[in-house]
């Protein structure tokens, strides 16, 4: 198969996928065309886009590879689709904050750190698919542990865990979700000016262990805080 009609699959594949396509599921696709092929076109592909300007990217997100709007187009899509992504509140970023940097992680766990309860918070983030339940975690009454998920990834624009930011680049992630995320990919509005980041303390917490946390005070909780903020 010659490249230029191994670009042109691969690009049908990922348009019409809509989601991350792992490399080990492109390469099955393809009669099990070698992974290193596959990964050496895309790369290539994404370059290719990139330099000419196109108004769609090619981007390696949660273990997989995705075409998404460039995020220079972002406030044109949100006019066509006529419609706002869900809100990532205060309480729902620092959660999922805590939860990214220390999973896996109980409830009580992050409870602690938070100083309020979360019992809400989780359960709208495991209902929109960005944290999972990994487990118990070996301790008495054996509590349930959580994790990130692929969604996650994918919506902070995360190739992996590994390409966590440190935590004070967390809130230039915050910004940027609401520009990253508007393609095929259900986006994030976040609202920098009541959003704010993890602050110092939380920050000292989450790289040096447990502190002593004072609850946050939303000014203006979202529904999605309904009784743990």
């Amino acid at each position: 198969m010659d490249e230029a009609h191994l670009k042109s699959i691969l690009e049908s594949l990922l348009f019409a996928a809509g989601e991350p396509v792992s490399l080990a599921r492109l390469a099955a696709v393809l009669d099990d065309l070698p992974r290193a092929t596959v990964n050496k076109t895309l790369t290539a592909m994404a370059s290719e886009y990139a330099a000419a300007n196109r108004g769609i990217v090619i981007e390696e997100v949660a273990g997989g590879f995705q075409m998404r709007t460039s995020k220079d187009h972002a406030a044109y899509v949100r006019k066509l689709l006529a419609s706002k992504p869900p809100r990532l509140s205060r309480p729902l970023m620092e959660t999922v904050a805590i939860i990214a940097y220390r999973q896996p992680i109980t409830r009580p766990e992050i409870e602690q750190l938070r100083g309020v309860d979360t019992g809400g918070v989780l359960e709208t983030l495991l209902e929109r698919r960005m944290i999972k339940i990994a487990g118990r975690k070996e301790a008495p009454g054996r509590p349930m542990v959580y994790a990130t998920t692929d969604e996650f990834l994918e919506i902070f624009g995360l190739k992996d865990l590994e390409s966590l930011p440190d935590l004070s680049e967390f809130r230039e992630i915050e910004r940027s979700i609401e520009q990253a995320n508007t393609g095929p990919v259900a986006g994030v509005e976040t609202h920098p000016e009541d959003a704010a980041p993890v602050d110092p303390a939380l920050a000292d917490e989450l790289g040096e262990g447990p502190a002593t946390p004072e609850p946050d005070r939303d000014p203006s909780p979202s529904d999605d805080d309904k009784t743990s903020d």
